[in-house]
């Protein structure tokens, strides 16, 4: 006869938070520096793509 289980198998755990993207700090956007000009003067910024999380604002290594 087989013996009856009394304990319940152990749940896994909650997944982790994903961390924030540093240069980013998690808006998925940096500042970028607009230059124009044949001396390449700075103008202003504009938004840009934060190439670290690619606009996704976790922390790809983590």
């Amino acid at each position: 006869m087989a013996t009856k289980r009394t304990t319940k198998p152990p749940e896994s755990p909650a997944p982790a938070e994903p961390s924030v993207c540093s240069p980013c700090d998690g808006s998925g956007l940096v500042a970028a520096t607009v230059r124009v000009g044949r001396k390449r003067r700075p103008v202003g910024q504009q938004d840009g793509l934060c190439l670290n999380c690619l606009g996704s604002g976790t922390n790809p290594d983590a």
